[in-house]
C-alpha cells in the first residue's frame, strides 16, 4: 500500500463512503490522511452510524471537522435522525464549503431556523438533488436557478403548488423528479398542481396532497403514481412514454394522452378501473412487453378482460402478470378465446381468496402460452383456516404437481403471503 499513489488511495476511500470509516482510515498515517483532504470525493454522514449517547453539538462538530478536512468533494450524503436538531449556521457552513464542487447532494437535516437549501446550493454544479423533512417558501427562479440538476427528490415534504411549479421550471435539464410524501400549499380549494418540462424523463408522486395533477412533459419516458387521490391526472406529452405503473390510486379522470404507442410496461395494482377507457388508452401499444393487473377492482361488476384481447392487442407481451379475482360467480379475466399468447415467456398468477376454480384457470393460461418458460404462483394463506379452505389448498398442490409433470420445462415458483 505504500506505494500506491495518494489518487488511487483517495479513490478507495471514496469507495467507503461511511464518514466513520473513512475517518479511521484517515489515521493510518500522513499518505492516507493527505489521500482524504486532497483525493476524497465521496462522504456519507448517518446518525446511526455514531454512538448514541453523542450529543447533537458532538455530531455538529464531527461533521464539521470531516467535512473541513476535504477538498473537491462530489458527493455528500448527511442524514440525522429527529431527536437531533442542528444550529443552522454549521449547516450553512458545510454547504458553503462544498458548493463549488458537489455534484450530489442527499440532506436530511433538523435545523433552527430554518435553512433554504435552494438557496445555497442554486447556480452551482449540483446533479443530484434529494431533500427529506424541509420546508421551502419563495422559489426565485432567476436566482435559485439549478442549471446542471438531472435528479431531484423532494421527500416528507412541504411546498406551495406555485413553488414547486417555479421550482421545476429553474432546473432547464432535469429528467428525474421524485414527490414522496408532498405537502402541497395551494389558495385554490380545488387545489391543482401543475408542472411542465420539457427535459423530464421520469416523474414518481406518492401522497401528494392536491386534487389535480397536470403534467406537460413531452419527453417522460417513465410515470409511476402511487398512493394518490385525486379528481384529475392529466399527462400532456408527445407519446414517449414507456413506462405506466399505478399503484394504490383513487382518481376520477385519467388521461395519459392519446399518443401510447410506445409503452413497454403497464403496471396496475390496488386501483379502481373502468376498463372500456383504460383499454382505450393502452390499446395503441402494440409494442407492450409487460402487463400486470394485480387486485384490480373493476367499476363495472359484469366487466370481464379476456386473454383474447390481451394476445390479440398486444402480441409482442412477454410478461403477464395477473390476480384471480372472483366476484359473485363472474371471473374477470376468462379463457374465451383461442389466439395463443405466442411470446409470453414468463406468467405470474395469484389469488387472495382461493378457489376450487384457480386450478383450471391456472392450466387455461398455460395452455395459451405456448413459449412459457417461468410461472410463478402468487397466494395469500390465512393463519385460521377452515376445513374447505385445506381441502381446495391440497387439491391445488396435488393439481400443480400434475401440472409440473406435463410441462417440464417450465420453471414453476411459489410466493406466498
Amino acid at each position: 500500500m505504500e506505494h500506491l499513489p495518494v489518487e488511487v488511495i483517495g479513490n478507495i476511500l471514496s469507495h467507503l463512503g461511511v464518514a466513520r470509516d473513512v475517518m479511521v482510515a484517515s489515521a493510518v498515517c500522513r499518505k492516507w490522511r493527505d489521500a482524504c483532504r486532497r483525493h476524497l470525493r465521496l462522504l456519507s454522514f448517518n446518525s446511526d452510524d455514531f454512538p448514541r449517547d453523542m450529543t447533537t453539538r458532538q455530531l455538529e462538530i464531527v461533521i464539521t471537522q470531516t467535512i473541513f478536512q476535504t477538498m473537491g468533494l462530489q458527493c455528500l450524503s448527511i442524514h440525522i435522525d429527529n431527536t437531533h436538531e442542528f444550529s443552522a449556521a454549521p449547516v450553512i457552513a458545510w454547504l458553503m464549503y462544498t458548493r463549488e464542487t458537489l455534484r450530489s447532494l442527499s440532506y436530511n437535516v433538523r435545523t433552527i431556523p430554518n435553512v433554504n437549501i435552494l438557496e445555497k446550493c442554486g447556480r452551482q454544479k449540483l446533479e443530484v438533488l434529494d431533500l427529506y423533512h424541509n420546508t421551502i417558501t419563495g422559489v426565485e427562479p432567476s436566482y435559485q436557478r439549478f442549471t446542471c440538476l438531472k435528479s431531484l427528490s423532494l421527500r416528507h415534504f412541504s411546498i406551495s403548488a406555485l413553488d414547486l411549479s417555479l421550482l421545476v421550471a429553474a432546473c432547464p435539464k432535469i429528467e428525474l423528479l421524485a414527490l414522496d410524501v408532498l405537502e402541497v400549499v395551494t389558495s385554490d380549494p380545488q387545489s391543482t398542481m401543475e408542472l411542465t418540462s420539457h427535459t423530464l424523463k421520469s416523474l414518481f408522486a406518492k401522497s401528494v396532497g392536491v386534487d389535480k395533477i397536470i403534467l406537460d412533459a413531452d419527453n417522460l419516458e417513465v410515470l409511476h403514481l402511487n398512493a394518490l387521490n385525486l379528481d384529475l391526472f392529466e399527462l400532456i406529452g408527445k407519446g414517449t412514454l414507456k413506462h405506466l405503473k399505478i399503484d394504490d390510486v383513487s382518481v376520477t379522470h385519467l388521461d395519459i394522452g392519446d399518443s401510447t404507442d410506445n409503452l413497454e410496461a403497464v403496471d396496475v395494482s390496488n386501483f379502481t378501473i373502468v376498463w372500456p377507457k383504460f383499454y382505450n388508452m393502452i390499446s395503441r401499444a402494440s409494442n407492450l412487453r409487460m402487463l400486470r393487473f394485480w387486485g384490480v377492482v373493476f367499476d363495472d361488476e359484469d366487466e370481464i378482460v379476456d386473454s383474447e384481447t390481451i394476445a390479440v392487442s398486444f402480441p409482442l407481451l412477454t410478461h403477464l402478470s395477473l390476480s384471480y379475482e372472483l366476484r359473485d360467480g363472474l371471473l374477470h379475466y376468462s379463457l374465451q378465446g383461442s389466439s395463443p399468447l405466442e411470446n409470453v415467456s414468463v406468467l405470474e398468477l395469484g389469488w387472495t381468496v382461493i378457489s376450487e376454480h384457480f386450478g383450471p384457470w391456472v392450466f387455461g393460461m398455460i395452455e395459451r402460452c405456448p413459449n412459457l418458460k417461468k410461472l410463478v404462483i402468487h397466494g395469500v394463506l390465512s393463519e385460521a383456516k377452515t376445513r374447505e379452505e385445506r381441502q381446495m389448498l391440497a387439491s391445488f398442490t396435488s393439481f400443480i404437481v400434475c401440472l409440473m409433470r406435463r410441462y417440464v420445462h417450465v420453471d414453476v415458483q411459489f410466493e406466498y403471503e
